[in-house]
């Protein structure tokens, strides 16, 4: 299994690092090209503008836009979330609106206000996922499809999965807890 982690800017190393350590196949992608063959691809947590301006220099949004929409699996973490997203509050970012959400960035505060807490995860199983969050944003509307993961305590949603697509506003991947990165394996492989 080829997983792609694009590498435009944020947390890409430690996806694949993660990716790794369950023996699949992580490769770096920052340019259309590097999509070729990819069976799944992780969008990572960074800064959403400067990732969806990148991938639009690059000219990778409408190349991932169409892979998503014929049924390659995609998960996007932090600002992941946002990128994915069909709308962002507040923002003049474009979204790749493969995802019928709507995400508000930045709802926990700034960087000094981030945190870690044990979410229970029902398709993850017991124990709770030790989530992180720095400068998170939180789904706010889910739509269609979307299947509502996670949510914290006050009911703000953290995870969803729509299909083949799955959303984290946490990082898994600064984590030693592999399972998120398992669970989306499974989802490409027609296990979940």
């Amino acid at each position: 299994m080829k997983i792609g982690v694009l590498a435009s800017q944020g947390a890409f190393a430690e996806h694949i690092t993660a990716l790794k350590r369950l023996s699949a196949e992580a490769v770096p992608v920052r340019l259309p090209r590097e999509l070729n063959g990819v069976d799944g691809l992780i969008i990572p947590g960074g800064e959403s503008t400067v990732i969806a301006r990148l991938m639009l220099d690059d000219n990778l949004s409408g190349d991932i836009r169409e892979l998503a929409r014929s049924g390659l699996p995609v998960m996007g973490t932090c600002a992941g979330v946002i990128v994915m997203s069909k709308k962002v509050f507040p923002s003049t970012l474009e979204p790749l609106r493969i995802m019928d959400i709507s995400v508000r960035r930045n709802v926990f505060g700034r960087q000094q206000e981030s945190f870690e807490t044990e979410l229970p995860i029902p398709a993850l199983g017991e124990p709770a996922f030790p989530a992180i969050f720095i400068r998170a944003p939180a789904i706010e509307q889910v739509n269609g499809a979307v299947k509502v993961l996670a949510r914290l305590a006050d009911d703000t949603i953290v995870a969803a999965r729509q299909g083949k697509l799955l959303v984290l506003a946490f990082h898994p991947e600064l984590t030693d807890d592999l399972r998120f990165h398992r669970y989306f394996l499974d989802i490409i492989a027609g296990k979940q």
